[in-house]
């Protein structure tokens, strides 16, 4: 995604059915944030989401544990699919302090995620930077058929830490929205792009102040929303149109309403105890 304004992703904010989208995630993330739970127990609610969030970017990146299974085991082992969960919880494990990177070192704050994900499972020399030409890339469920050449996704992994540096009027959803599209559509570390994508939206959300606790949890609502849909708005995202990057933002909104949801069934089962 390119253009030439002074600022792109404000830009995106005027697209067909953004604007509604935006007002829409607003108003269900209020909703959220207004339950008369978070008066006191607001740490746990993120504490959950946390673990939920990680379970659910493991399993669409392929690796589907049970969320009881993970409450209960200290070892993952390895198992088929351990490493991505392993990958999912030590990003989840670290996004307090990952705020702080992220909002004034956008580039340190992917390096360090990255180096979360992938430790163990790819070799020493490839973790927290960009693949080179000659490495294998492993797509996730839904990620593109042929990823951009690694020339291509250094220099578009450098522009998106560039663009999330720099002062934006864009709403959270849309500067969250296109970084997690960024990160999909190019998959930069090649292992582990699909983790890093969630937790930069997620983190993003709290970072541009429309989630400040990170009570939601948007993993949940991009799995429910499935492969199928995962993949045609990756499609449209890829594009580079303004109707596909509409779509884009459009599916990103509809799983964070669904995370929302999914937010509140975790405050209700707190109040029932």
């Amino acid at each position: 995604m390119t253009t030439s304004t002074a600022d792109p992703l404000a830009a995106l904010s005027v697209l067909p059915g953004v604007a509604e989208v935006v007002a829409e995630t607003r108003s269900a993330v209020d909703r959220l944030r207004a339950h008369k739970v978070l008066r006191s127990r607001s740490s746990e609610v993120t504490a959950e989401s946390a673990l939920r969030g990680a379970r659910a970017s493991a399993a669409i990146a392929g690796a589907d544990w049970p969320l009881e299974e993970l409450r209960r085991r200290t070892d993952l082992g390895d198992e088929q699919g351990a490493g991505l969960v392993r990958g999912a919880l030590r990003i989840s494990g670290e996004l307090s302090p990952l705020l702080g990177v992220l909002q004034q070192a956008p580039a340190q704050a992917l390096t360090r995620m990255h180096m979360l994900a992938a430790a163990g499972e790819v070799e020493g020399n490839r973790i927290g930077r960009p693949r080179a030409a000659d490495e294998p890339v492993s797509v996730e469920p839904g990620g593109p058929d042929v990823p951009v050449d690694a020339e291509e996704a250094a220099g578009r992994l450098t522009a998106l830490a560039g663009l999330l540096a720099a002062p934006s009027k864009a709403p959270a959803l849309v500067v969250a929205a296109v970084a997690h599209g960024e990160l999909s559509a190019v998959t930069p570390f090649g292992w582990g792009d699909g983790l890093l994508a969630r937790a930069v939206f997620r983190l993003l959300l709290v970072a541009r102040g429309l989630d400040p606790q990170s009570l939601a949890v948007p993993e949940v609502g991009f799995l429910e929303l499935g492969l199928d849909a995962r993949r045609a708005a990756l499609e449209a995202y890829r594009s580079g149109t303004a109707e596909g990057l509409g779509a884009w933002i459009a599916h990103c909104g509809e799983a964070l309403s669904r995370g929302t949801q999914e937010a509140l069934a975790i405050c209700e089962a707190l109040m029932r105890g």
